[in-house]
């Protein structure tokens, strides 16, 4: 069977600032919460390693482009750092970031590897989050304006801009379960952090569109579809309060420009909702994107809670639900998460039925591995199962492009083993390997066989 894609498909991968530059405390740099975070408790990170070298993306992204260009990419997607780029959030710019972001952009276009720039991936200043990060309008304002230096500095050549990746991750994390800093279990703080995020994106959208430059802004959004253990009410009620939480909480703003009714009025029924001021609405509708990434790693299968709530426990989404495991279900034995391909399908079809089939890419899917030197035979990783792992979603890519789904690309998290928050180095995702020692790159089985697919627009199998 010959998979053919459509032409001018986006052949790449994904990658953030904070995640793979190094040079944490250098060049001018501010800290983010992670470098803070990373000096008040190294114990909350793997190994205790920080992401201050990280994968040394800053001293070696010359040479990193290239290796881009050598296993088929026509596109990579990376973050400006908000710390790097204006070090307390607002007032002075840093020229050597400038110039340094300015040097990857032109680097990239030289090799023929589209920029794809996202403006907040995680790496809030830690100026900004003194002052109550995205809790306080403030920071919106000070993130538009950084937004908007951005595309004035670099609007000329790069045409694929994304305000946000994965804006749920740091209310979950840093709001509600305590897996990014500030580390506070607060859901009304958590839901006004949520609502302000699409404020802000929503205020750079508008900023972008007033200076009338010939490129696209989007969001980029872990969309995880949730699906229900049977199809009992009760179990279908859970699903659907997982979607509205969790998916429907950012994309229908973003593609739609309002919010589901039916979110407002659970929050509203739980005392729950953020404040709303006037204009905010109307805001919120001008926030319209483009184009949208997708981050897809995993499903969400959810079934009726089991047990009452503790009257005494702190609000959670988790109320309203129980996960559940599927029996049966393929796995990925080296990190524990579950493997379902066919969710990639199902989110391009929702997109089309149900979101006008807004122009989207796949801007995060892969598969992480544990102890992966294991799979180290004659100085290269051989990694079939990160092949099979992107074909089995390729496939259904395909299936939903071939009943009409407007999605115009793959790209893989991520392209040299990178710095993963709290995980450090623990679960590796590369075309390449890192060797933490000597930071050489070595290209794995998966990037030769990558630039395979590029080359030929598609695959046999």
């Amino acid at each position: 069977m010959k998979y053919q894609f459509p032409q001018n498909f986006y052949w790449g991968s994904a990658a953030s600032a904070t995640q793979t530059e190094g040079e944490a405390f250098q060049a001018g740099k501010g800290t983010n919460i992670w470098d803070h975070w990373y000096q008040q408790e190294p114990n909350r990170f793997h190994n205790g390693v920080s992401a201050t070298e990280a994968s040394t993306f800053y001293r070696n992204y010359q040479s990193d482009i290239q290796l881009m260009k050598d296993i088929g990419h026509n596109s990579f997607r990376t973050s400006i750092s908000w710390s790097r780029l204006i070090p307390n959030g607002v007032g002075e710019v840093n020229r050597e970031a400038v110039e340094f972001y300015s040097n990857v952009i032109d680097e990239q276009i030289k090799q023929g590897v589209q920029p794809f720039i996202c403006l907040f991936h995680f790496d809030m200043p830690m100026a900004m989050q003194e002052i109550g990060g995205f809790e306080n309008r403030e920071v919106l304002d000070a993130y538009a304006n950084f937004a908007e230096t951005c595309f004035k500095l670099y609007g000329d050549r790069v045409k694929h801009w994304f305000t946000f990746n994965e804006p749920i991750v740091p209310v979950e994390g840093g709001y509600l379960y305590d897996f990014h800093y500030p580390n506070v279990v607060d859901f009304k703080r958590a839901s006004t952090v949520a609502f302000h995020t699409m404020l802000a994106h929503a205020k750079a959208v508008e900023k972008y569109r007033a200076l009338d430059q010939d490129g696209q802004i989007g969001i980029i959004l872990n969309l995880t579809p949730s699906y229900p253990r049977s199809q009992n009410p009760a179990d279908l009620k859970a699903a659907n309060i997982c979607d509205l939480m969790f998916n429907r909480s950012f994309l229908d703003p973003a593609v739609k420009g309002e919010y589901p009714q039916e979110l407002v009025e659970l929050l509203k029924q739980h005392d729950q909702m953020p404040v709303v001021e006037v204009g905010d609405c109307e805001l919120i509708a001008k926030g319209k994107i483009d184009l949208l990434g997708v981050n897809y790693y995993q499903p969400r299968r959810v079934k009726a809670r089991e047990n009452a709530v503790h009257p005494e426990a702190p609000f959670m989404p988790e109320h309203f639900f129980d996960y559940y495991e599927m029996p049966g279900r393929k796995m990925n034995p080296h990190r524990g998460w579950e493997i379902y391909e066919k969710g990639v399908y199902d989110i391009l079809t929702n997109l089309k039925d149900n979101y006008g089939n807004v122009p989207c890419y796949i801007s995060e899917n892969g598969m992480g591995v544990e102890g992966e030197e294991k799979f180290l035979v004659d100085g290269q990783i051989q990694d079939d199962y990160r092949i099979d792992f992107i074909k089995g979603h390729l496939k259904w890519l395909h299936k939903g492009i071939e009943e009409g789904a407007n999605c115009l690309g793959y790209h893989l998290w991520t392209f040299i083993d990178n710095w993963s928050w709290c995980n450090a180095y623990k679960n590796r995702y590369g075309f390449y390997q890192l060797d933490l020692k000597t930071q050489k790159r070595s290209v794995k089985k998966s990037g030769e066989w990558y630039a395979g697919v590029s080359k030929a627009n598609g695959f046999e199998d």
